[in-house]
């Protein structure tokens, strides 16, 4: 009797519990209702936003108390976020700009501002945690980028920070060792997707006056490569698996590719909007994965990947061979056989080797265009060169794969028609997306004038050097701040087109002009 009284209690006190909620079965969160309705509610300025946020309790947790509490009178969706969700995002970056700084001495305080990390393990949160510390490119984006990592780690080099530089490798390898490969970001909605592999570029940059740097990150280096290659040995010809093409029996080339099909968790309510006007789930799915493609290429979002002329919504990321990974995947190709050779392991040194000849071989024939004197993407399914002519096509000569008449060609291309008042424009067409023309952005400007210097085109490189940083000085001194991304057509403007505001910060824009600086006073001091 005593025990079914106890038993009656318990049930009693638990209905009159409202905060105790049992969730019947586990619920991923970007799936829930919760997240769908707040997200479509429109309740923060951009999708981004809530994902970032913290859940105090876990997802199952907090679906089952939405899904009650709902029902109530007087329900409110923000309200409900408000009290269950935190906002554990540091507020470094509000300071006031000391104007007495300039724009160079203003970076080099900034890398502080904007180093994170060491990270702890936060309870639900959307944040992978890192063990080392790293520098955050600003603004929304508070945690580590992969591609906008090199140009920060070169701008750190720079400023003679290379413990910082160190660290952000050594945070590249744990995740590479951790989940098998570099994603997109630091957040967990990311985890179906990487980004540019720069990798062996940052371990290159850090390793330039000690080769057994490289080789301490070998193994690294290869599970990245297996990702990007996986299972090479299985692909039949012209069949694409994941990241991988058999374009000929010999050859293998690579695309931008995202495991997902549904819209991406941070810019959920926009992704599904575009995908309205599509009649089935599965247009809507292969939508959903070309836009997280564009995403994995750092290009979100370009008229570079559109299979329509002015239209967002053909976007077909997936059927395109891009010029920049491919030649990325050459570099790694060669920095992994250097690293074998270093060993002393000549069988996997030639193996690699003969890859990288491969790659370059195929760079020159299917990506190069004689006609417009510059490198395009490939289209696999429509087996011919996009129209699109972008920055991207100054890759081969950064990574020295143009033929010296092939490097004349593209400068005259990039002079004649890229170069504007504020330095290039990323690609020729107004299509009101952000790595569309009027913007220029940082990284591009790096691999272009690098690959000017790599033939001998000085005189170009210095031109497209002075009038970028003249652009960031301009806007620095009318705002204290370094911004993402610049309008470089209009020079009374900071950037426009996007799917959020213009951001300000910023990692790969201050390594850029740190960068660019060093490089100019080396010259001057050369003469």
């Amino acid at each position: 009797m005593k025990v079914w009284f106890f038993s009656l209690f318990l049930f009693l006190s638990v209905l009159g519990c409202k905060e105790t909620i049992q969730p019947i079965e586990p619920v991923n969160f970007y799936e829930s209702q919760l997240f769908t309705d707040v997200q479509l509610a429109g309740i923060f300025k951009d999708s981004k936003t809530f994902v970032d946020l913290v859940p105090k309790k876990d997802a199952s947790t907090l679906e089952a108390k939405y899904l009650l509490e709902r029902e109530k009178e007087g329900f409110e969706l923000k309200a409900f976020v408000l009290n269950n969700f935190e906002d554990r995002s540091m507020k470094a970056l509000e300071f006031e700009t000391d104007t007495s700084r300039t724009m160079y001495e203003h970076i080099t305080y900034m890398w502080d501002n904007l180093t994170r990390g060491p990270d702890d393990v936060i309870p639900h949160s959307s944040r992978i945690a890192l063990p080392h510390k790293y520098v955050v490119p600003g603004g929304r984006f508070q945690e580590i980028y992969y591609w906008d990592s090199y140009f920060t780690l070169e701008g750190l080099l720079a400023d003679d920070r290379y413990d910082l530089a160190k660290n952000m490798v050594d945070n590249f390898a744990f995740l590479i060792d951790s989940i098998g490969f570099i994603p997109n970001g630091t957040r967990n909605y990311y985890k179906t997707r990487s980004q540019p592999p720069f990798f062996s570029l940052m371990v290159d940059a850090i390793s330039r006056n000690d080769e057994k740097i490289l080789e301490s990150y070998l193994p690294q280096l290869i599970k990245e490569y297996d990702f990007w290659m996986n299972d090479e040995e299985n692909s039949n010809l012209e069949e694409i698996n994941r990241h991988v093409l058999r374009i000929e029996q010999n050859t293998l080339l690579n695309r931008y590719w995202d495991s997902g099909s549904t819209p991406r968790p941070e810019a959920y309510k926009e992704d599904l909007h575009l995908a309205t006007e599509l009649e089935t789930d599965s247009l809507k799915k292969q939508l959903y994965t070309n836009l997280r493609s564009a995403a994995a290429s750092g290009w979100d979002f370009s008229s570079r990947w559109y299979g329509e002329n002015d239209s967002f919504g053909s976007t077909e990321t997936t059927s395109i061979l891009p010029i920049d990974l491919n030649c990325l995947l050459y570099f790694m190709e060669n920095k992994i056989a250097e690293g074998y050779f270093i060993q002393g392991d000549q069988s996997n040194g030639k193996l690699f080797n003969d890859k990288a000849v491969k790659r370059g071989e195929a760079i020159q024939k299917y990506f190069w265009n004689p006609q417009s004197g510059l490198f395009h993407d490939f289209n696999f399914m429509k087996k011919t060169i996009t129209p699109e002519l972008t920055l991207a096509g100054t890759f081969p000569l950064y990574f020295k794969l143009a033929t010296n008449e092939q490097a004349e060609q593209v400068k005259d291309v990039i002079m004649t028609h890229f170069l504007k008042e504020g330095g290039l424009v990323t690609t020729l067409n107004h299509s009101d997306q952000q790595w569309d023309a009027p913007n220029g952005w940082a990284p591009l400007q790096w691999i272009a004038v690098k690959g000017l210097f790599n033939y001998g085109y000085e005189k170009e490189a210095v031109e497209v050097m002075n009038r970028w940083l003249a652009l960031n000085e301009k806007v620095y001194k009318n705002t204290g701040k370094m911004m993402e991304k610049y309008n470089v057509e209009d020079l009374s403007l900071l950037s426009g087109g996007g799917e959020y505001e213009t951001q300000d910060g910023f990692g790969w824009t201050n390594g850029v002009a740190v960068g660019f600086k060093k490089i100019l006073q080396e010259m001057e001091n050369d003469q």
